[in-house]
């Protein structure tokens, strides 16, 4: 994403009651703001999610992306480099992603009853974590996450499956894929809708083609895909209107699948690029 400076934005850092520090972007829109909670990749709060925060901000909305990461006291630099990975404990997530919550609904900037959660990359569970736990969310997001791998399994981070998530979800979800993603197959993604469609959770998933992992991250010009990340921008930016107003008949299981990808896709033939 092309980084924007607007003078209409405010943003900061803040730190919650617990000592979690949040980047948060402000509107100047006059009024109470829809809500979103921005939640980083394995990198941790670095440029690209600011700047995506702050687009979230120029759209209208109050934008906050917390730092998942306040426990590790390893080398924050290595990090960013994606040279050493954090496991989240989900019990911790949804206390610290419960704060957030809290306090962005004590801000006179917030409609606090719309308010909605993305997650990317490594987050992808996150946001469907908290979307399962919290009843006031009005959307659930995740950009090529929560959907391969390991994350159909359990652990001692992740005690509890995918699908169960996906079955306490009360709010719509929509899921953003690529093609030539080298974590998550098509195989993969196409199990989530299933989970979704099984449990009559209202959703919008699309996979764009030759999409690699990470593909909305300019920061990364091996992955970044400008045609993709400007048609999934505009894809959130239009969910996040229906479901923040009347365009979503919660009364009805709703499901939109869109996919792009070729006959003789070959999953082991994605590899991860820079």
């Amino acid at each position: 994403m092309t980084r924007q400076k607007s003078s209409q934005i405010r943003s900061s850092t803040i730190r919650l009651v617990s000592g979690i520090t949040a980047f948060r972007a402000l509107p100047r829109a006059k009024g109470k703001r829809p809500a979103v909670i921005f939640l980083h990749e394995r990198y941790g709060i670095v440029q690209h999610t600011k700047d995506l925060t702050l687009k979230l901000a120029q759209a209208g909305y109050v934008g906050l992306a917390p730092d998942l990461f306040s426990r590790f006291t390893g080398d924050k630099k290595a990090l960013e480099r994606g040279e050493v990975r954090v496991e989240m404990r989900d019990d911790e997530v949804v206390k610290d992603l419960g704060e957030a919550i809290d306090y962005l609904k004590k801000l006179d900037s917030v409609d606090s009853s719309r308010m909605a959660i993305v997650g990317v990359c490594q987050t992808g569970r996150q946001s469907l974590l908290l979307a399962a736990y919290r009843k006031d969310l009005s959307s659930c997001v995740v950009f090529y996450g929560a959907a391969g791998g390991k994350e159909w399994t359990t652990d001692e981070f992740r005690p509890e499956p995918i699908e169960s998530l996906i079955g306490k979800v009360s709010c719509p979800v929509l899921g953003v894929f690529g093609e030539a993603d080298h974590i998550i197959s098509i195989d993969d993604v196409i199990r989530f809708r299933g989970c979704l469609e099984q449990r009559k959770k209202s959703y919008h998933v699309r996979i764009y083609r030759d999409a690699p992992h990470g593909w909305l991250n300019d920061t990364m010009p091996g992955r970044y895909r400008k045609e993709a990340a400007t048609d999934a921008w505009k894809l959130l930016l239009s969910f996040l209107r229906k479901t923040f107003g009347s365009g979503w008949d919660r009364g009805r299981a709703l499901w939109t699948f869109e996919s792009d990808f070729s006959p003789g896709y070959d999953f082991k033939k994605s590899v991860r690029l820079e």
